[in-house]
């Protein structure tokens, strides 16, 4: 008990006790205390308030296996970032087999989060954000005004219709309206490039990016994904040997960093047709879904860096974020 608790007399600290147990303990609602014990209801909520300060009641919150409330918030508190989602893949290792786990977080946060009115910008290439989307049910309400393309998905045939299918999945299942980005994520040239964005329906797409409330985002490594490489999109072998001289560990949207998080301009960075750093940064919420030991230094830098500011990953990664910082 606190300090105070001295002034009291027995009988009191017994009359606290006595109601406190039964409140907490036998379930008794405070008009049956009052009744059982002759004395006020009034008198039983101010008794049962003192005995929290005095510490005869402690309430404890004891998490469910497979929930991480403690370490989630170590790494809130660690990076300063406004949430962080644990996702329990058990003892699994393997980035395909963790996949599922952090794409069912990623669909609850989401399905609980998105409460109307969102203006939501989504990548074009990452496995775990398909799934995620994959396993969103529909929403009975309308929980998003746009669901946005923020990096060109246009490639290969099959590629392509997985970016659109993110796009529109996301859309469909938040009743948002889907604006498609009709452009690779890479192009050959910066003139290339200047030529698409200065058409009517790429620029009108820009310009939304700029009232995005939302960015949802897979956390690259400096490795491309298997999706990515596939699309057509992927970094030349030549190029990815200039970013690890520069120093990149990983990206978001295709926009590079280093290991501290610093923005690394990059041989191809106007040839890109995708959201730009500074823009991508000033969106209010951006989610970053990344795990897996082989991405570590990438969510770490891209927490540090501001990339994201809410993370959905696995423990293991969390465990490491919160020991090392």
């Amino acid at each position: 008990m606190t300090e105070a608790s001295p002034r009291l007399s027995a009988g009191q600290v017994r009359l606290l006790t006595k109601v406190a147990r039964m409140y907490h303990e036998r379930g008794l609602r405070q008009p049956e205390i009052a009744t059982s014990l002759h004395i006020s209801q009034p008198r039983v909520s101010r008794l049962l308030k003192r005995a929290v300060e005095l510490g005869i009641v402690r309430t404890i919150v004891i998490s469910p296996r497979g929930v991480y409330a403690d370490l989630e918030e170590a790494v809130e508190r660690r990076y300063g970032v406004s949430e962080v989602v644990v996702a329990d893949t058990g003892d699994e290792t393997d980035e395909q087999r963790i996949l599922p786990a952090l794409a069912s977080a990623a669909a609850v946060y989401l399905e609980t989060t998105l409460t109307g009115g969102e203006r939501v910008g989504i990548s074009s290439w990452s496995s775990t954000l398909l799934a995620a989307v994959e396993a969103m049910q529909p929403r009975p309400v309308r929980a998003t005004d746009e669901v946005v393309q923020v990096l060109g998905g246009m490639g290969v045939v099959t590629a392509q219709a997985t970016a659109t299918r993110l796009t529109g999945r996301l859309a469909q299942v938040t009743g948002g309206n889907a604006v498609y980005l009709p452009a690779p994520g890479l192009v050959a040239s910066s003139l290339t490039r200047d030529g698409l964005v200065a058409d009517q329906a790429i620029a009108d797409v820009l310009r939304a990016w700029r009232h995005l409330t939302l960015l949802l985002a897979g956390i690259g490594s400096l490795e491309p994904s298997p999706l990515l490489r596939q699309s057509g999109n992927a970094i030349a072998e030549t190029e990815m040997g200039h970013l690890r001289r520069l120093g990149a560990v990983g990206d978001v949207c295709l926009r590079f960093f280093d290991e501290h998080g610093a923005h690394i301009t990059t041989p191809f960075e106007d040839r890109l047709v995708g959201i730009g750093a500074d823009v991508l940064r000033r969106v209010p919420r951006r989610v970053g879904v990344a795990g897996g030991e082989r991405k570590y230094n990438a969510i770490r830098a891209a927490l540090l860096g501001g990339w994201v500011n809410v993370l959905i990953t696995d423990h293991r990664v969390a465990e490491r974020l919160a020991a090392e910082g």
